[in-house]
């Protein structure tokens, strides 16, 4: 459909717990809310409309919007916000189909991580894959750093392109995500719950957990200048996760879910060379806590810019995998024209059918069955 012109590109819909969250970069000052099935969402702290922000994020329940199957965003341009009788222009509506994920089998999934900044090529890699996706899932590093919101905006114009706003789309942090002087606002720019980058999510028959493993070296490195404290927001993740399982009732245990994703831009279970070998205990406790609780069928990453399925037992189990891991990301932004390689999946009943390539062609193809678990 055509883009709105006070849109920079056109909204992403991102699954956060039992929500969707709809993410617009805006062009200009305005009054944004999004209408669901006659109800009015908005964007707002504790009752004050937030105009100022370039990229709005508004809640929407999952379920409303999954039976609605479109959603409208309601523009009001802000002409001038003063303490009495502010000045907006006309309303203006948009609305956007939406298509949930009601199949239980053939589901589409494609994964772009460690673009850094390329946006036409990784957009291209999910276009071969092919136009039915289910799923589009943005795992960290979308752009190189987080300097400014033109720099973190890669990830809406990928989405943009790739979904029109129309399917559900998973956005985790890369590590290269926590740099820069706009980094310290990224609960405001990306999906998060309660400002956490951490978090379970549901589209359809389908559970998944968000994990941020931050930064990939000590938090003393000189690299970082005293900017980050991740080894404590790990800790702070490993409760989560804990919560996690002492709701799995509501959580993957739930009716009516069949899969089991586990989506972290950094292979976690995997150990690098120093000084990148950080969190041993702490990642081994990660390990376990999924192996023996959650479960899943298979881990979704990037990171190490490689396309790798690591079995358990694998090459990149070091740890105790919890399940397949699947590394999709190559990239070559020095090459003329720049080299990117994403991956795609279908989920079966049983297993998935792996796929790695390019805008030009599919390098590989494997079918990867599911644990008997």
């Amino acid at each position: 459909m055509n883009l709105y012109k006070g849109f920079s590109c056109h909204p992403t819909v991102c699954p956060v717990g039992d929500e969707y969250h709809i993410i617009v970069p805006t062009r200009f000052e305005m009054v944004l809310s999004v209408i669901v099935d006659g109800e009015e969402y908005f964007n707002h702290s504790n009752g004050i409309i937030l105009t100022s922000c370039q990229i709005q994020q508004i809640a929407v329940p999952a379920a409303r919007l999954d039976k609605a199957k479109e959603y409208t965003l309601r523009v009001r341009r802000v002409i001038k916000r003063m303490p009495y009788c502010s000045l907006t222009g006309r309303s203006v509506k948009i609305t956007y189909p939406f298509r949930p994920i009601e199949k239980t089998e053939h589901i589409r999934i494609y994964q772009i991580a460690d673009s850094h900044g390329l946006v036409a090529e990784p957009v291209a890699a999910a276009k071969r894959f092919g136009d039915d996706l289910d799923l589009l899932v943005l795992n960290g590093d979308i752009a190189d750093s987080s300097e400014s919101l033109e720099t973190i905006s890669a990830t809406y114009q990928i989405a943009s392109a790739v979904t029109g706003g129309e399917i559900p789309c998973v956005i985790s942090r890369g590590n290269h995500d926590l740099r820069g002087s706009a980094a310290e606002h990224l609960a405001e720019y990306m999906p998060n719950q309660n400002g956490k980058s951490y978090y379970s999510f549901r589209v359809g028959c389908l559970w998944g957990l968000l994990v941020d493993c931050g930064e990939d070296k000590p938090d003393d490195h000189r690299e970082y200048g005293h900017m980050v404290c991740c080894r404590a927001f790990r800790r702070e993740e490993t409760a989560y996760i804990k919560q996690i399982i002492a709701q799995k009732q509501s959580e993957y245990e739930a009716e009516g879910v069949k899969y089991r994703l586990v989506i972290s831009h950094a292979p976690f279970a995997w150990t690098d060379h120093p000084p990148f070998d950080i969190e041993k205990e702490l990642f081994t406790e990660w390990c376990r806590l999924l192996k023996t609780e959650v479960k899943p069928h298979l881990m979704l990453c990037g990171h190490i810019h490689s396309q790798i399925i690591s079995p358990v037992g694998g090459e990149l189990d070091h740890k105790g995998q919890p399940c397949p891991v699947l590394i999709g990301s190559t990239v070559d932004r020095r090459a003329k024209p720049p080299y990117y390689a994403g991956m795609g999946l279908t989920l079966q009943n049983d297993g998935a059918e792996v796929v790695f390539n390019t805008g030009d062609e599919i390098r590989r193809t494997e079918t990867l069955p599911f644990s008997a678990e």
